[in-house]
């Protein structure tokens, strides 16, 4: 077996089901390479059906998913590599025809164990025993060998910095591959620069095995299918792939995967997941394994994960978390970064450091649209909000009092006035209303505005308190806005049910 990663929920999962260990794991067996020497006796043959290696990875729950791989399957998927990139490897091979194989991923993970050790074993190379944790070890160890092969992570690849000594180094490097999750197009073009290569990306699963590749410099967005391998979609438009790769090559695997069918299904473009398993720093994550996680904690009442892509940063989990009393208590009692932190503590069992939560909202309910559905835009737009994120003072059921930091890359500033860099009276208003929403448990829809008084404007780094009451009887929320610099706005919203 191979565990997926060493996490407590992980061990204690899996653990108890065997006999022994080797590696990195509790109590494990060490080799002894003494005794080894000593061993001379022919090894039985091995049956390529019978043989069996188990993987471990998250399943939909989150739980870890007992994955079984006949060694029929890794020795055809190792076939199909050579059959597509061994030319490319061997061009203007030394006479010899060593190649050394650096790694920035485990063989503890499919992909790893086939790149670093299988296939290099099955073509006479040297395997990858050649660990590159930073881009300072790769250039190290570039700078040592004649010629290389990087099986590197995308984390890897999104972050070589340019300034290192790269020159040496280009010139020894043969190909780079890429697998474990999504290669950002930045990150091929920084990678090509770098390394004067651009990445061979693979694309496939642990339950499938490799079903195809793309070079970024040469094929755009457009997947190429490995040899062997036959593609179609379902009647729901998800992919369907039919390989050896599968442990039982006539039968149709489908995929999570949305996709457009090119070339008569020899290539295909991808078109996004349909359900909520995500790599983040090529770790398997299940959302709803996450939410599930955090509606389990004291503080919360209802938690929703979202996926934060964008070009200039490494793709992240957001979760909005709709907070209990309790948890509302402890917010205000020991401030955002302790309850993030707490929070991220509680997850750290059954999610791996790298792949927890960086960015936390807080609200009194969950963003609704028209119908009453939460739905992955109003979440998302949390995080890329008209307003700040409030900090709840102070609730009851006819008053409230929030707290908004007004922040330089806020969308509401943009574009409104050219010349002077300040939130829009039809943004407070906005803001009155959103938080209106959300402090009292008044359901309908705000008619219009009176009295409503702009003092002076509201400014990039003001700390704006804002006071609601509810007058319940009249169906009027009163509102006023107020900084260290003193009033800013005041007003009634008045209701329609």
């Amino acid at each position: 077996m191979l565990l997926s990663d060493l996490q407590p929920a992980t061990l204690d999962l899996v653990l108890p089901t065997l006999s022994a260990t080797a590696g990195q794991l509790p109590d494990a067996v060490m080799a002894d390479p003494a005794h080894a020497a000593q061993i001379d006796q022919a090894l039985p043959s091995i049956d390529m059906q019978k043989a069996r290696l188990v993987l471990f990875t998250s399943g939909s729950t989150g739980r870890p998913e007992r994955i079984v791989k006949k060694l029929a399957q890794l020795d055809a998927e190792v076939h199909a590599l050579q059959a597509e990139f061994g030319a490319m490897l061997e061009k203007g091979a030394p006479g010899d025809g060593r190649l050394q194989v650096i790694a920035s991923v485990s063989h503890q993970h499919i992909y790893g164990l086939l790149f670093r050790v299988l296939w290099p074993l099955s073509a006479g190379r040297e395997i990858g025993t050649q660990f590159a944790r930073y881009p300072e070890d790769l250039v190290q160890q570039l700078a040592n060998g004649e010629r290389s092969v990087l099986i590197s992570s995308p984390a890897m690849l999104s972050r070589l910095p340019v300034q290192l000594p790269w020159a040496g180094a280009r010139a020894r490097l043969k190909a780079v591959f890429s697998s474990g999750g999504p290669l950002a197009p930045q990150a091929s073009a920084l990678a090509q620069s770098v390394l004067g290569q651009s990445p061979t990306e693979v694309f496939g699963s642990s339950e499938t095995g490799g079903i195809a590749w793309r070079r970024r410099a040469e094929h755009g967005d457009v997947w190429q299918t490995l040899p062997g391998v036959e593609t179609r979609l379902n009647d729901g438009g998800l992919l369907a792939v039919r390989s050896r790769h599968l442990s039982d090559a006539t039968l149709w695997w489908e995929t999570a995967d949305r996709a457009e069918p090119l070339d008569g299904g020899t290539s295909f473009v991808l078109r996004g997941r349909a359900d909520r398993i995500v790599k983040i720093a090529e770790k398997r994550v299940s959302l709803t394994a996450m939410e599930a996680r955090l509606q389990t904690h004291d503080a919360v009442r209802l938690a929703r994960a979202v996926l934060i892509e964008r070009a200039d940063l490494p793709t992240r989990v957001g979760m909005v978390l709709e907070l209990s009393e309790a948890g509302w208590q402890q917010l205000f009692a020991t401030g955002r970064h302790a309850m993030g932190n707490a929070l991220r503590a509680w997850l750290a069992p059954v999610v791996e450091r790298v792949a927890l939560p960086r960015s936390w909202r807080y609200v009194v309910r969950m963003p609704m649209n028209e119908q009453s559905k939460v739905t992955q835009q109003s979440l998302l737009a949390l995080f890329d909000p008209l307003m700040p994120q409030p900090e709840w003072v102070s609730r009851a059921d006819d008053e409230a009092h929030a707290r908004l930091r007004v922040v330089a890359g806020l969308r509401v500033l943009d574009g409104h006035f050219p010349q002077a860099n300040l939130i829009p009276g039809v943004a407070q208003l906005h803001w009155a209303v959103t938080l209106a929403r959300q402090a009292f448990d008044a359901p309908g829809v705000y008619a219009r505005a009176e009295v409503v008084k702009f003092q002076q404007p509201i400014l990039p780094g003001d700390t704006v308190d804002v006071r609601l009451q509810w007058l319940a009887d009249k169906d009027v929320v009163q509102f006023a806005f107020i900084s260290s610099r003193g009033p800013h706005a005041s007003g009634k919203l008045l209701r329609r049910a």
